[in-house]
């Protein structure tokens, strides 16, 4: 196998430049649970949620066997559908469908995606995290993924992170495929506008939101003028 530099392997950051761009929906919040949750927290996704369009919810709680997820996970996903907000699973294909979830969003370490598709069928979400590769993005693309998640873009505290990628990976992905990215990794609404101009289909937020000093609906509402407006679709196929 011939073995490539770190040069020769980087993204052209004017790549996207060369292309004339094609249309793509408006980025969208994708909004994610805080680590550990209590029985009030459904109060405060209520709260997000009135403040602005999001499109997809993840529920990703750490160090929690699944049947507390599967309790703490019901008035959640409740309160999803009634929303319209799509629910989707952190890491577990075996609890996104014991508790019919719209989705399952996998870590290179959590399964293959054709296995998932199988055991989900055909209507349920799967993304998977490509950290800051093209490669792994595109072989999940090719496993039948329905998004890919980039990051993480910025320092972040919601969990330890190894890759770095630059903003360009996003217009590149957006250039040649139509698949959803989403942009995931310490996002506020102070430094998500390059990720939004990259190409980003969505951003990935936690923190922004949860430890917003105003509140949950003040965080989201923060995004409003960098997402230019109203939001009208989830992560799909």
């Amino acid at each position: 196998m011939t073995d490539f530099t770190d040069e020769e392997l980087a993204l052209d950051p004017h790549f996207a430049d060369q292309f004339e761009k094609g249309f793509r929906p408006p980025c969208q919040l994708y909004l994610i649970s805080p680590p550990a949750i209590d029985e009030g927290f459904v109060t405060q996704l209520a709260e997000a949620l009135d403040g602005g369009k999001v499109a997809a919810f993840q529920l990703r709680l750490k160090g929690l066997d699944e049947d507390a997820i599967a309790r703490a996970a019901e008035p959640l996903q409740k309160l999803c559908a009634e929303r319209e907000v799509a629910f989707i699973i952190n890491d577990s294909v075996a609890l996104a469908k014991r508790l019919g979830a719209d989705g399952v969003h996998l870590g290179q370490g959590d399964g293959d995606p054709r296995e998932a598709r199988k055991i989900l069928g055909p209507k349920v979400q799967i993304g998977v995290t490509c950290h800051d590769s093209r490669h792994l993005a595109m072989e999940a693309g090719e496993a039948g993924a329905d998004y890919v998640a980039f990051g993480a873009f910025y320092p972040t505290t919601t969990k330890d992170t190894h890759h770095r990628p630059e903003p360009s990976i996003l217009s590149w992905w957006t250039t040649l495929f139509e698949l959803p990215c989403v942009a995931i990794g310490g996002v506020t609404a102070d430094n998500a506008a390059p990720l939004v101009e990259a190409g980003a289909d969505f951003l990935a937020v936690s923190s922004a939101v949860w430890a917003h000093p105003d509140g949950p609906r003040a965080g989201v509402a923060a995004f409003s003028a960098v997402l230019g407006g109203a939001q009208e679709v989830t992560p799909s196929r």
